[in-house]
């Protein structure tokens, strides 16, 4: 019996990535990949060095255009929407915090740049410092936080704009062991509370079980 329109029609929400391609001179990264990911759902991308996690985060991003295929939300397509237009937030691998700014400056800068009324900003900034275990870091340098503390503050920032996409790139790199167990069941139940869509990137079968809801093994892809 045929689907009806109900059954067959795309959904209004969640990311899709469908058969991308991208190439860097010779080298194929990715070879007609593609992804579905529901809203609220966290999903783990676990591969090897060049296998193209972090290309793929970039071509959602929009910091990379694929040589084929779509990257959509619901039912719109966002292949060549500017990446500040996308509503996805990144954190990343060495944290890239602006080393000039405070904590809550780091945190309130993508809402600065919404602007977002100044009253409003600290109220969120506070709240994110509570969501990440760091109430009371509002004036502290950024130069003077630990490991764990400086990764906490990139998950706040890419949190603050209430992004519909959180992208993450390998944000647990360089923590001994302990730390990283600790940090990446905090991620876990950060994500749960937040009910973002996210995407997580990294190498570690363990890191993939505790953070995601799902786990997708890439390869590294052929050359064409």
């Amino acid at each position: 019996m045929p689907r009806s329109d109900a059954e067959t029609a795309m959904p209004d929400a969640g990311l899709r990535v469908e058969r991308v391609t991208v190439t860097f001179g010779e080298r194929r990264v990715l070879d007609d990949f593609s992804l579905t990911v529901d809203e609220g759902q966290t999903v783990a991308l676990l591969g090897p060095s060049g296998s193209g996690k972090s290309t793929l985060l970039r071509v959602v991003a929009g910091l990379i255009t694929p040589d084929s295929g779509t990257v959509s939300w619901g039912n719109v397509e966002l292949t060549h929407v500017a990446t500040h237009r996308r509503n996805v937030g990144m954190v990343f691998q060495d944290e890239q915090l602006f080393a000039h700014m405070s904590v809550g400056s780091n945190i309130e800068f993508g809402l600065k740049m919404a602007k977002v009324a100044a009253c409003e900003r600290r109220t969120r900034v506070d709240e994110l410092l509570d969501l990440v275990g760091l109430n009371g870091f509002t004036e502290r340098r950024v130069t003077d936080l630990s490991g764990g503390e400086a990764k906490r503050v990139a998950l706040a920032r890419a949190l603050a704009p209430r992004p519909r996409v959180l992208l993450l790139d390998e944000p647990l790199t360089g923590l001994d062991r302990d730390l990283h167990d600790r940090l990446a069941a905090e991620i876990r139940t950060i994500l749960q509370t937040t009910a973002i869509t996210a995407i997580h990137v990294t190498h570690d079968p363990h890191e993939a079980e505790i953070i995601a809801d799902r786990t997708m093994h890439l390869t590294t892809a052929e050359h064409p």
